[in-house]
C-alpha cells in the first residue's frame, strides 16, 4: 500500500537519497548534481506560502516518490511549476497518480490557476507522465544547457485547473 502524506524536513534525507538515485542514473532531470538534506530542506522552505510538498512511502515508512509544486520566476503568478521523482525501479506502481491527487487539490488551494511541468525532450516516461495527467504542450526550450554542460531541449506542458 502506497501512502501520501504532507513532506516535512524530516524527509529531507530519504528525498535527497532518491534524488541522487535518479540524478546518477540520468536521462530523467535537469539536475546533474547530487544534492544534501540540507538542499531539499532549502527547497522545502524558500517559499513555504507557494510551495506544497508531498512524499508517497510504503508500509513500511520508506519513501518511494515525492512531489511539489511552487511558484517559479518564469511564470505568472496564477502559475506553478511542477517536479515529481520516484523511486528508481518503483515506477508504474501508482506512484505518481496518488502524488498528483495530492498536488492538484493543494494548487487549487493554493490558488494557482494552472501547473506548468518542465521536462527533457528526452525524458520519454516524464512526457508520458504529465500527458496522462492532462497536460498539454505549451511550449519548447531549445538547446538547454545544464550545470554538467550537456545541452538538452525542454518541452513545456501545462494543466489548467
Amino acid at each position: 500500500m502506497i501512502v501520501v502524506r504532507p513532506a516535512h524536513p524530516l524527509d529531507a534525507r530519504q528525498m535527497a537519497d532518491l534524488l541522487n538515485a535518479v540524478i546518477q542514473i540520468g536521462g530523467t532531470t535537469a539536475l546533474s548534481d547530487a544534492v544534501t538534506r540540507e538542499d531539499i530542506q532549502d527547497w522545502m522552505q524558500r517559499t513555504p506560502d507557494l510551495s506544497s510538498w508531498h512524499v508517497a512511502e510504503s508500509e513500511t515508512g520508506m519513501i518511494l516518490g515525492f512531489q511539489w509544486i511552487t511558484g517559479a520566476d518564469y511564470l505568472p503568478p496564477d502559475a506553478a511549476e511542477i517536479a515529481t521523482f520516484a523511486a528508481p525501479g518503483n515506477q508504474g506502481l501508482g506512484i505518481g497518480s496518488k502524488l498528483f491527487e495530492a498536488t492538484r487539490a493543494a494548487a487549487k488551494r493554493l490558488g494557482y490557476a494552472w501547473i506548468s511541468a518542465n521536462i527533457r525532450a528526452d525524458n520519454a516516461g516524464g512526457l508520458a507522465y504529465y500527458q496522462s495527467r492532462g497536460f498539454e504542450d505549451y511550449g519548447k526550450i531549445e538547446g538547454y544547457q545544464m550545470a554538467d554542460g550537456r545541452v538538452v531541449d525542454k518541452i513545456l506542458k501545462r494543466l489548467d485547473l
